[in-house]
């Protein structure tokens, strides 16, 4: 079965009809301050470590990764002999358009932040959101779905190598009026970031393992809003 056929079946165990979903994983969790750890009942911020059968469990499917690596590999040397057919001026043409997009992308970044996990406010209901993030489970990645309702998370209870899709369980939601995903690059640039924007204005950024996803299109097929 592909991994969106999984991904597909996954969903429907679970009772949930997705517009679309992925897997993300987020950034390192800064330490927070002493009294926000305190209020918070000193809560979990790293994912768990891998167990010794886990490992095993990855070692044995690493001859899969070095397969879909390689087709990986073999689909860019395909691109670079296509542009080694190019002329100069539409290799020269190709550079300034890469350095013009990076140039633009780091400052949209810098300009909003998203360079880091979240807004930086640990009061705000991205940052509490956050601080629950490895409680609800301590697997380090999660299955983001788009749904009519709102957004649902969904992970294996604990850290898995393998099988993520058999041990899937919704660890957390934020209906429609709580949070929206967005693309903070509007769709222009390729990329694998997503925004969850809470009401309050806040932010939590998560990277989805495809670049431009599912719910990167799901997101660019919403109406626009103010915000």
């Amino acid at each position: 079965m592909t991994r969106r056929g999984k991904q597909r079946a996954a969903t429907e165990r679970l009772g949930i009809h997705a517009e679309a979903g992925g897997w993300c994983t987020i950034d390192k969790i800064p330490h927070p301050p002493a009294d926000v750890l305190q209020a918070a009942d000193n809560p979990r911020l790293r994912p768990a470590r891998m167990r010794p059968l886990g490992m095993l469990g990855a070692a044995l499917g690493a001859p899969f990764i070095l397969v879909i690596t390689f087709f990986e590999l073999l689909a860019k040397a395909e691109e670079a002999v296509m542009r080694s057919l190019d002329t100069r001026d539409e290799k020269e043409r190709l550079r300034v358009k890469k350095e013009d997009e990076k140039r633009r992308r780091d400052a949209i970044t810098a300009q909003q932040g998203i360079d880091k996990v979240f807004d930086g406010n640990w009061h705000g209901d991205a940052g509490q959101f956050l601080l629950r993030w490895y409680g609800h489970s301590t697997h380090h990645q999660r299955l983001l779905l788009a749904t009519t309702e709102g957004i649902a998370l969904a992970a294996p209870p604990r850290r898995v190598s393998a099988g993520r899709e058999k041990h899937l369980q919704i660890v957390a939601r934020l209906s429609a009026a709580e949070a929206t995903l967005a693309d903070p690059f509007s769709g222009e640039f390729k990329t694998r970031m997503l925004l969850i924007r809470f009401q309050d204005g806040s932010w939590l950024r998560v990277d989805t393992e495809e670049f431009r996803s599912d719910l990167h299109m799901y997101v660019l097929r919403q109406p626009l809003t103010g915000s």
